[in-house]
């Protein structure tokens, strides 16, 4: 699942025709619309042939009564990159979570760490940094947080470079 992402997880079956409650875990719920193409974590390829957004139940294709579609129950729904690409919409200043992980961060041309992971929290979304080796032998933490927030931390993203330029960070990297 290393060229997937994962965008939701199937619950329980509701009703008689083949319907499932969906819990999405993404910023696009746009994605789940008919025709679309979902993989399962044990590699079942499924068709989206409705999705009530104000119920939150999804049907496929084939899983046409509540027995067949039990056996979905649990499972995790995945999606490849290039379709979330396609699918998703960005707007200015938003990037996706996986073009961003593995980007250098880096303020006045000098390389603070690299971003391990992204976490949500309930203000912000925080870039985890592994902070550049060197930085670690000075006493520096080896990992710390910086807000995804522009203007205050984040001057600039280019993905295709991988590159994310900062201002301020130096500054909580000293006092993590």
């Amino acid at each position: 699942m290393n060229d997937k992402i994962y965008v939701a997880k199937l619950g329980k079956a509701v009703g008689l025709k083949g319907h499932l409650r969906l819990i999405i875990d993404s910023d696009f719920p746009s994605q789940f619309k008919k025709n679309a193409i979902f993989t399962t974590n044990k590699s079942i390829e499924l068709k989206v042939q409705e999705y009530n957004t104000s119920r939150e139940l999804i049907k496929f294709d084939t899983y046409d009564d509540v027995e067949t579609a039990k056996r979905l129950t649990n499972q995790e729904l995945y999606v490849s990159y290039e379709d979330t690409k396609e699918n998703c919409k960005l707007d200015n200043n938003q990037y996706f979570w996986f073009d961003l992980i593995d980007c250098k961060i880096v303020e006045n041309k000098k390389t603070l760490g690299i971003v391990k992971d992204i976490h949500r929290y309930p203000t912000n979304d925080y870039f985890e940094i592994i902070t550049e080796p060197s930085l670690i032998d000075l006493g520096l933490p080896k990992v710390f947080l910086v807000p995804y927030i522009f203007d205050n931390y984040i001057v600039s993203v280019d993905v295709d470079s991988k590159v994310i330029e900062t201002k301020n960070c130096f500054e909580i990297l000293e006092n993590s």
